[in-house]
């Protein structure tokens, strides 16, 4: 016969180990690590908790999204003209903005390509709900990245060296196929979404840390793209007058914004999406909660979904 005392202490430690929309805050099996289904719990969660932020709050933090970019910008850039183009040395930084956002919980396009989909491929968003937030995350950031290049441009903050490199980069990226900025943006977008991934299987900031830096390291270091450094570049030269912006954005924007859109996707769908269980709802949702959308709902509704499971409090309040 089982101990009380022993049947009460497991009761309260799910309790503490399980978030208000209950997610597995320790793994089940082993506490300090997360199976994939669990994973996808506190993506779900995490997207349903995004999902329902309104407009405002969703702008704001994009635009300090935007803002920390251009930090990544401003470092790389001078980082590249004080050792002379060295691959490694003028990258050592470059992930200085990216550690500000996903550890400061700011909205980066990118970086949100996981979570609401991973709702809508579940039924518990609609597309119309995901691409309202791609819009609006994906605004904002060019905003925050726009006057970013254009205080850079219209200041003394960078060096005739440094701004000269500045315009490099944009440059060299002009003169690159269409389809071989797309593809170099389809490994990005693999890079960030499985960021966010291993991000959610992380349980400490230090780990978070190391993650994020290693991984977006990766972006200079292989010459990828990502859409919102590329797209604060771009300005940059057409604030300096050396590009015209229609240009900019067909031959430079537009492919890292697709090829980044694609990757991510991609991952979601075929990697982290189907590696899981039938479960991995299941085990987290209320009977009040289970109704999907339907595929009308999902395809054409305006609604942003449902809750997947219930904000633990609110039913009781209401009893």
């Amino acid at each position: 016969m089982a101990d009380p005392d022993e049947s009460e202490g497991n009761q309260v430690r799910d309790a503490v180990e399980r978030s208000r929309h209950g997610a597995p805050a320790a793994g089940a099996v082993v506490r300090d690590r997360f199976s994939s289904d669990e994973i996808f719990q506190r993506i779900l969660a995490a997207a349903d908790e995004e999902i329902r932020v309104g407009n405002r709050e969703l702008f704001f933090s994009g635009l300090a999204a935007g803002f920390a970019i251009t930090i990544t910008f401003l470092l790389y850039t001078s980082m590249t003209a004080k050792t002379g183009g060295d691959p490694v040395l003028s990258a050592i930084l470059y992930p200085l903005g990216f550690v500000y956002i996903i550890l400061g919980d700011y909205q980066l396009f990118t970086e949100n390509t996981l979570p609401p989909v991973a709702l809508v491929l579940e039924r518990l968003a609609s597309v119309p709900a995901l691409l309202g937030i791609w819009a609006i995350v994906l605004a904002a950031n060019l905003v925050g990245g726009v006057a970013g290049a254009f205080f850079l441009s219209s200041t003394g903050v960078f060096t005739p060296e440094a701004a000269a490199a500045a315009e490099g980069f944009a440059e060299k990226a002009i003169d690159t196929a269409w389809w071989t900025l797309f593809a170099k943006a389809v490994f990005a977008g693999l890079i960030v979404a499985g960021v966010v991934w291993v991000d959610y299987a992380s349980r400490d900031t230090i780990s978070r840390l190391v993650l994020v830096y290693v991984a977006f390291l990766a972006i200079p270091f292989g010459n990828l793209y990502h859409v919102v450094v590329s797209s604060t570049e771009m300005v940059y030269l057409v604030f300096q007058g050396e590009l015209a912006l229609a240009v900019g954005i067909w031959e430079f924007v537009l492919p890292v914004l697709l090829g980044n859109s694609v990757g991510g996707v991609a991952l979601v769908t075929v990697v982290n999406y189907f590696q899981t269980t039938e479960r991995r709802v299941e085990e987290a949702r209320s009977e009040d909660f289970k109704r999907q959308l339907s595929l009308r709902e999902s395809l054409l509704g305006g609604i942003s979904g449902r809750a997947y499971v219930p904000i633990r409090g609110e039913n009781d309040e209401g009893e």
